[in-house]
Protein backbone atom coordinates (compact mmCIF):
# COMPACT_ATOMS: atom_id res chain seq x y z
CA UNK A 1 0.00 0.00 0.00
CA UNK A 2 1.36 3.40 -0.96
CA UNK A 3 1.58 5.77 2.02
CA UNK A 4 -0.24 9.08 1.73
CA UNK A 5 1.65 12.17 0.65
CA UNK A 6 3.02 14.12 3.64
CA UNK A 7 0.61 17.01 3.10
CA UNK A 8 -2.45 14.86 2.38
CA UNK A 9 -5.28 14.71 4.89
CA UNK A 10 -5.45 11.24 6.48
CA UNK A 11 -8.14 9.10 4.90
CA UNK A 12 -10.95 7.90 7.16
CA UNK A 13 -10.31 4.43 8.51
CA UNK A 14 -12.63 1.70 9.75
CA UNK A 15 -11.36 0.71 13.21
CA UNK A 16 -12.47 -2.02 15.61
CA UNK A 17 -11.09 -1.84 19.17
CA UNK A 18 -11.01 -5.11 21.11
CA UNK A 19 -10.99 -5.09 24.92
CA UNK A 20 -11.58 -7.63 27.69
CA UNK A 21 -14.47 -5.50 28.99
CA UNK A 22 -15.57 -1.92 29.46
CA UNK A 23 -15.72 -2.05 33.24
CA UNK A 24 -14.19 1.09 34.69
CA UNK A 25 -10.39 1.07 34.69
CA UNK A 26 -7.43 2.87 33.18
CA UNK A 27 -7.11 0.70 30.06
CA UNK A 28 -10.83 0.93 29.43
CA UNK A 29 -10.87 4.68 30.04
CA UNK A 30 -8.11 5.38 27.54
CA UNK A 31 -9.74 3.09 24.95
CA UNK A 32 -13.07 4.90 25.24
CA UNK A 33 -11.41 8.32 25.03
CA UNK A 34 -9.33 7.21 22.03
CA UNK A 35 -12.39 5.83 20.23
CA UNK A 36 -14.23 9.13 20.71
CA UNK A 37 -11.23 11.17 19.56
CA UNK A 38 -10.90 8.98 16.46
CA UNK A 39 -14.60 9.33 15.67
CA UNK A 40 -14.23 13.11 15.97
CA UNK A 41 -11.50 12.92 13.31
CA UNK A 42 -13.94 11.23 10.92
CA UNK A 43 -12.98 7.58 11.37
CA UNK A 44 -15.60 4.84 11.65
CA UNK A 45 -15.07 3.23 15.06
CA UNK A 46 -16.55 0.22 16.83
CA UNK A 47 -15.65 -1.48 20.10
CA UNK A 48 -15.82 -5.22 20.79
CA UNK A 49 -15.89 -6.33 24.44
CA UNK A 50 -14.92 -9.97 24.87
CA UNK A 51 -16.98 -10.25 28.06
CA UNK A 52 -20.49 -9.05 28.69
CA UNK A 53 -20.08 -5.57 30.13
CA UNK A 54 -21.65 -2.36 31.34
CA UNK A 55 -19.21 0.14 32.85
CA UNK A 56 -18.25 2.63 30.16
CA UNK A 57 -20.39 1.03 27.45
CA UNK A 58 -23.16 3.61 27.66
CA UNK A 59 -20.71 6.46 27.17
CA UNK A 60 -19.67 4.97 23.84
CA UNK A 61 -23.27 4.34 22.79
CA UNK A 62 -24.18 7.93 23.69
CA UNK A 63 -21.33 9.07 21.43
CA UNK A 64 -22.71 7.01 18.54
CA UNK A 65 -19.97 4.35 18.72
CA UNK A 66 -21.37 0.80 18.42
CA UNK A 67 -20.43 -1.75 21.09
CA UNK A 68 -20.61 -5.52 20.54
CA UNK A 69 -20.34 -7.94 23.48
CA UNK A 70 -18.82 -11.39 23.08
CA UNK A 71 -20.30 -12.92 26.25
CA UNK A 72 -17.18 -15.01 26.82
CA UNK A 73 -17.85 -17.96 29.14
CA UNK A 74 -14.66 -20.01 28.97
CA UNK A 75 -10.94 -19.53 28.35
CA UNK A 76 -11.13 -19.83 24.58
CA UNK A 77 -14.77 -19.41 23.62
CA UNK A 78 -15.44 -20.20 19.96
CA UNK A 79 -18.80 -18.45 20.06
CA UNK A 80 -17.04 -15.28 21.20
CA UNK A 81 -14.50 -15.65 18.42
CA UNK A 82 -17.27 -16.03 15.83
CA UNK A 83 -18.98 -12.88 17.13
CA UNK A 84 -15.70 -10.96 16.94
CA UNK A 85 -15.10 -12.19 13.39
CA UNK A 86 -18.60 -11.11 12.39
CA UNK A 87 -18.06 -7.69 13.98
CA UNK A 88 -14.83 -7.15 12.03
CA UNK A 89 -16.42 -8.32 8.77
CA UNK A 90 -19.54 -6.21 9.24
CA UNK A 91 -17.36 -3.16 9.96
CA UNK A 92 -15.23 -3.92 6.87
CA UNK A 93 -12.38 -2.99 9.19
CA UNK A 94 -9.06 -1.67 7.99
CA UNK A 95 -7.53 -1.93 11.46
CA UNK A 96 -8.27 -4.17 14.44
CA UNK A 97 -6.76 -2.61 17.55
CA UNK A 98 -6.45 -5.04 20.49
CA UNK A 99 -5.72 -3.80 24.00
CA UNK A 100 -3.45 -6.12 25.98
CA UNK A 101 -2.84 -9.84 25.87
CA UNK A 102 -6.16 -11.74 25.80
CA UNK A 103 -7.80 -9.37 23.28
CA UNK A 104 -4.77 -9.70 21.01
CA UNK A 105 -4.86 -13.47 20.72
CA UNK A 106 -8.64 -13.38 20.30
CA UNK A 107 -8.26 -10.84 17.50
CA UNK A 108 -5.50 -12.86 15.85
CA UNK A 109 -7.66 -15.99 15.75
CA UNK A 110 -10.89 -14.27 14.77
CA UNK A 111 -9.46 -12.35 11.81
CA UNK A 112 -7.58 -15.13 10.02
CA UNK A 113 -8.07 -14.63 6.29
CA UNK A 114 -9.83 -11.25 6.59
CA UNK A 115 -6.85 -9.16 5.48
CA UNK A 116 -7.06 -6.59 8.27
CA UNK A 117 -4.08 -4.89 9.86
CA UNK A 118 -3.83 -5.91 13.51
CA UNK A 119 -2.36 -3.53 16.08
CA UNK A 120 -1.86 -4.24 19.77
CA UNK A 121 -1.34 -1.87 22.68
CA UNK A 122 0.41 -3.13 25.81
CA UNK A 123 -0.89 -1.05 28.71
CA UNK A 124 1.27 -2.44 31.51
CA UNK A 125 4.52 -4.12 32.50
CA UNK A 126 3.15 -7.62 31.92
CA UNK A 127 2.77 -9.05 35.43
CA UNK A 128 0.03 -11.38 34.13
CA UNK A 129 2.50 -13.01 31.74
CA UNK A 130 3.72 -15.17 34.61
CA UNK A 131 0.84 -17.36 33.42
CA UNK A 132 2.69 -19.49 30.87
CA UNK A 133 -0.40 -20.34 28.82
CA UNK A 134 -1.31 -16.67 28.47
CA UNK A 135 2.24 -15.76 27.50
CA UNK A 136 2.39 -18.53 24.88
CA UNK A 137 -0.94 -17.57 23.30
CA UNK A 138 0.06 -13.91 23.24
CA UNK A 139 3.45 -14.65 21.66
CA UNK A 140 1.76 -16.75 18.97
CA UNK A 141 -0.67 -13.90 18.27
CA UNK A 142 2.23 -11.53 17.67
CA UNK A 143 3.00 -13.39 14.43
CA UNK A 144 -0.24 -11.88 13.08
CA UNK A 145 0.25 -8.46 14.71
CA UNK A 146 1.77 -5.76 12.53
CA UNK A 147 2.60 -3.18 15.21
CA UNK A 148 2.77 -3.21 19.00
CA UNK A 149 2.38 0.10 20.80
CA UNK A 150 3.54 0.43 24.40
CA UNK A 151 2.20 3.16 26.63
CA UNK A 152 5.50 4.62 27.79
CA UNK A 153 9.26 4.30 27.60
CA UNK A 154 9.48 2.01 30.64
CA UNK A 155 6.87 -0.39 29.23
CA UNK A 156 8.64 -0.29 25.86
CA UNK A 157 12.05 -1.04 27.36
CA UNK A 158 10.75 -3.89 29.49
CA UNK A 159 8.97 -5.76 26.71
CA UNK A 160 11.89 -5.38 24.32
CA UNK A 161 14.44 -6.38 26.96
CA UNK A 162 12.53 -9.59 27.75
CA UNK A 163 12.25 -10.41 24.05
CA UNK A 164 8.45 -10.39 24.19
CA UNK A 165 8.04 -7.81 21.42
CA UNK A 166 10.24 -7.73 18.29
CA UNK A 167 11.99 -4.40 17.85
CA UNK A 168 10.75 -4.01 14.26
CA UNK A 169 7.13 -4.03 15.49
CA UNK A 170 7.62 -1.83 18.56
CA UNK A 171 6.27 1.69 19.00
CA UNK A 172 5.87 3.97 22.01
CA UNK A 173 2.59 5.87 22.32
CA UNK A 174 2.05 7.88 25.48
CA UNK A 175 -1.43 7.56 26.93
CA UNK A 176 -3.68 10.61 26.62
CA UNK A 177 -6.81 12.01 28.24
CA UNK A 178 -9.42 14.64 27.30
CA UNK A 179 -7.54 17.37 29.12
CA UNK A 180 -10.36 19.94 29.07
CA UNK A 181 -12.61 17.61 31.07
CA UNK A 182 -10.20 17.77 34.01
CA UNK A 183 -9.14 21.41 33.95
CA UNK A 184 -10.17 22.90 37.29
CA UNK A 185 -10.36 26.45 38.58
CA UNK A 186 -11.56 25.35 42.01
CA UNK A 187 -15.19 26.34 41.53
CA UNK A 188 -16.41 22.72 41.66
CA UNK A 189 -14.64 22.02 44.96
CA UNK A 190 -17.71 22.53 47.23
CA UNK A 191 -19.93 20.30 45.05
CA UNK A 192 -17.25 17.61 44.80
CA UNK A 193 -16.79 17.59 48.56
CA UNK A 194 -20.52 17.42 49.11
CA UNK A 195 -20.75 14.32 46.90
CA UNK A 196 -18.14 12.63 49.08
CA UNK A 197 -19.56 13.81 52.41
CA UNK A 198 -16.55 16.00 53.20
CA UNK A 199 -16.51 19.38 54.93
CA UNK A 200 -14.96 22.45 53.35
CA UNK A 201 -11.96 22.78 55.65
CA UNK A 202 -10.45 19.29 55.94
CA UNK A 203 -7.27 18.42 54.12
CA UNK A 204 -8.03 15.49 51.79
CA UNK A 205 -5.80 12.87 50.20
CA UNK A 206 -7.41 11.11 47.24
CA UNK A 207 -6.67 7.78 45.55
CA UNK A 208 -8.40 6.48 42.41
CA UNK A 209 -8.03 2.95 41.10
CA UNK A 210 -9.19 -0.62 41.21
CA UNK A 211 -8.99 -2.16 44.65
CA UNK A 212 -6.51 -4.89 43.76
CA UNK A 213 -3.33 -5.93 45.60
CA UNK A 214 -0.85 -4.31 43.18
CA UNK A 215 -2.43 -0.88 43.75
CA UNK A 216 -1.24 -0.97 47.39
CA UNK A 217 -4.19 0.95 48.85
CA UNK A 218 -3.62 -0.77 52.19
CA UNK A 219 -0.44 1.26 52.59
CA UNK A 220 -2.45 4.46 52.49
CA UNK A 221 -4.49 3.20 55.42
CA UNK A 222 -1.27 2.11 57.18
CA UNK A 223 0.18 5.64 57.14
CA UNK A 224 -2.97 7.49 58.19
CA UNK A 225 -2.40 7.26 61.99
CA UNK A 226 1.00 8.95 61.69
CA UNK A 227 -0.38 11.64 59.38
CA UNK A 228 -3.31 12.30 61.71
CA UNK A 229 -0.89 13.18 64.51
CA UNK A 230 0.17 16.21 62.46
CA UNK A 231 -3.13 16.86 60.66
CA UNK A 232 -5.97 15.77 62.95
CA UNK A 233 -8.73 16.73 60.52
CA UNK A 234 -7.19 14.84 57.59
CA UNK A 235 -9.39 12.64 55.38
CA UNK A 236 -8.40 9.87 52.96
CA UNK A 237 -10.78 9.12 50.07
CA UNK A 238 -10.31 5.95 48.01
CA UNK A 239 -12.40 5.82 44.82
CA UNK A 240 -12.77 2.42 43.17
CA UNK A 241 -13.92 -1.13 43.71
CA UNK A 242 -12.39 -4.56 43.49
CA UNK A 243 -11.35 -7.71 45.30
CA UNK A 244 -9.63 -5.81 48.12
CA UNK A 245 -12.71 -3.78 49.10
CA UNK A 246 -13.70 -5.91 52.09
CA UNK A 247 -10.11 -6.25 53.30
CA UNK A 248 -9.74 -2.46 53.22
CA UNK A 249 -12.99 -2.00 55.15
CA UNK A 250 -11.74 -4.40 57.80
CA UNK A 251 -8.36 -2.65 57.96
CA UNK A 252 -10.01 0.75 58.40
CA UNK A 253 -12.20 -0.60 61.21
CA UNK A 254 -9.30 -2.37 62.93
CA UNK A 255 -7.37 0.91 63.05
CA UNK A 256 -10.39 2.90 64.20
CA UNK A 257 -10.23 5.16 61.14
CA UNK A 258 -13.90 5.13 60.12
CA UNK A 259 -14.16 8.90 60.69
CA UNK A 260 -11.10 9.62 58.58
CA UNK A 261 -11.22 7.18 55.62
CA UNK A 262 -13.92 7.24 52.95
CA UNK A 263 -14.21 4.15 50.74
CA UNK A 264 -16.24 5.83 48.02
CA UNK A 265 -16.73 2.81 45.77
CA UNK A 266 -16.82 2.91 42.00
CA UNK A 267 -17.79 6.29 40.52
CA UNK A 268 -18.55 6.89 36.84
CA UNK A 269 -17.57 10.58 36.75
CA UNK A 270 -14.22 10.81 38.49
CA UNK A 271 -13.52 14.19 36.89
CA UNK A 272 -16.28 15.68 39.02
CA UNK A 273 -14.65 14.38 42.22
CA UNK A 274 -10.96 15.17 41.78
CA UNK A 275 -11.50 18.81 42.71
CA UNK A 276 -12.37 17.68 46.25
CA UNK A 277 -8.78 16.56 46.89
CA UNK A 278 -5.75 18.53 48.08
CA UNK A 279 -3.23 15.76 47.36
CA UNK A 280 -3.38 12.72 45.08
CA UNK A 281 -1.57 9.50 46.00
CA UNK A 282 -0.64 6.57 43.77
CA UNK A 283 1.17 3.96 45.93
CA UNK A 284 1.17 1.16 43.33
CA UNK A 285 3.72 -1.63 43.10
CA UNK A 286 3.54 -1.49 39.30
CA UNK A 287 2.01 0.73 36.61
CA UNK A 288 2.07 1.16 32.86
CA UNK A 289 1.21 4.79 32.22
CA UNK A 290 -1.52 5.51 34.73
CA UNK A 291 -4.67 7.22 33.46
CA UNK A 292 -5.66 8.07 37.04
CA UNK A 293 -2.31 9.82 37.47
CA UNK A 294 -2.73 11.79 34.24
CA UNK A 295 -6.23 12.85 35.29
CA UNK A 296 -5.02 14.00 38.71
CA UNK A 297 -2.20 15.98 37.11
CA UNK A 298 -4.58 17.58 34.60
CA UNK A 299 -6.74 18.69 37.53
CA UNK A 300 -3.71 20.47 39.02
CA UNK A 301 -3.35 18.22 42.05
CA UNK A 302 -0.07 17.77 43.89
CA UNK A 303 0.91 14.11 43.55
CA UNK A 304 2.83 11.51 45.50
CA UNK A 305 3.51 8.45 43.33
CA UNK A 306 5.76 5.43 43.51
CA UNK A 307 8.83 5.26 41.32
CA UNK A 308 7.55 2.37 39.17
CA UNK A 309 6.63 1.77 35.53
CA UNK A 310 5.64 4.90 33.66
CA UNK A 311 5.13 7.08 36.75
CA UNK A 312 8.58 8.78 36.42
CA UNK A 313 7.71 9.68 32.82
CA UNK A 314 4.92 11.88 34.18
CA UNK A 315 6.28 12.88 37.58
CA UNK A 316 9.71 14.50 37.80
CA UNK A 317 10.56 14.49 41.49
CA UNK A 318 10.08 17.88 43.11
CA UNK A 319 9.06 19.42 39.77
CA UNK A 320 5.71 17.89 38.80
CA UNK A 321 5.17 15.88 41.99
CA UNK A 322 6.99 13.71 44.50
CA UNK A 323 8.27 10.18 43.89
CA UNK A 324 8.86 7.52 46.53
CA UNK A 325 10.03 3.94 46.53
CA UNK A 326 7.26 1.31 46.37
CA UNK A 327 6.38 -0.56 49.58
CA UNK A 328 8.10 2.06 51.78
CA UNK A 329 5.57 3.35 54.30
CA UNK A 330 8.01 5.80 55.89
CA UNK A 331 8.83 7.41 52.53
CA UNK A 332 5.14 7.53 51.59
CA UNK A 333 4.16 9.14 54.89
CA UNK A 334 7.03 11.61 54.67
CA UNK A 335 6.16 12.79 51.17
CA UNK A 336 2.46 13.12 52.00
CA UNK A 337 3.24 15.03 55.19
CA UNK A 338 5.47 17.42 53.30
CA UNK A 339 2.70 18.27 50.85
CA UNK A 340 -0.02 18.52 53.47
CA UNK A 341 2.05 21.02 55.42
CA UNK A 342 2.90 23.31 52.48
CA UNK A 343 0.08 24.80 50.39
CA UNK A 344 2.53 26.77 48.23
CA UNK A 345 4.40 23.57 47.32
CA UNK A 346 1.11 21.87 46.47
CA UNK A 347 0.18 24.76 44.17
CA UNK A 348 3.58 24.81 42.45
CA UNK A 349 3.73 21.09 41.78
CA UNK A 350 0.08 20.90 40.71
CA UNK A 351 0.41 23.74 38.21
CA UNK A 352 3.55 22.21 36.68
CA UNK A 353 1.88 18.80 36.40
CA UNK A 354 -1.18 20.29 34.66
CA UNK A 355 1.04 22.13 32.19
CA UNK A 356 2.93 18.91 31.39
CA UNK A 357 -0.27 16.97 30.68
CA UNK A 358 -1.66 19.71 28.43
CA UNK A 359 1.56 19.66 26.40
CA UNK A 360 2.17 15.92 26.18
CA UNK A 361 -0.85 13.76 27.00
CA UNK A 362 -4.08 14.94 25.35
CA UNK A 363 -6.58 12.64 23.64
CA UNK A 364 -6.03 14.56 20.41
CA UNK A 365 -2.29 13.84 20.54
CA UNK A 366 -3.09 10.19 21.31
CA UNK A 367 -5.36 9.84 18.26
CA UNK A 368 -2.76 11.44 16.00
CA UNK A 369 -0.03 9.15 17.36
CA UNK A 370 -2.14 6.04 16.75
CA UNK A 371 -2.85 7.30 13.25
CA UNK A 372 0.86 7.02 12.57
CA UNK A 373 0.97 3.50 14.06
CA UNK A 374 -2.00 2.47 11.89
CA UNK A 375 -0.25 3.87 8.81
CA UNK A 376 2.79 1.72 9.60
CA UNK A 377 0.59 -1.36 10.10
CA UNK A 378 -1.29 -0.79 6.85
CA UNK A 379 1.94 -0.43 4.91
CA UNK A 380 3.13 -3.79 6.32
CA UNK A 381 -0.17 -5.54 5.56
Amino acid sequence: MTPPAPDAAPRPLRIVHVVDSLEVGGLERVTVDLAQAQAALGHSVRVFSIAATEGLKQELLDAGIPVTEGHKRRSLDWHTLSLLRACVRDARADVVHAHNFVPNYHAALATIGLGVAQVCTLHDMGARLQNRRLKTLFQLSLTRTRCVAMVGAQVHQRHLATGLVPADKAHTVLNGIPVARFASDGTNRPAARQQLGLNDTALVIGCVGRLVPLKNHHRMVDVMPALLQQHPHLRLVIVGDGVQAEALRQQVAAKGLQEHVVLAGQRSHVSALLGAFDVFALPSQTEGLSIALLEACATGLAVVATRVGGNPEIIVDDQTGLLVAPDDNDALAGALSRLLADSALRARLGAAAAQWVRAHASSEALAQAYGRVYDAALIKR
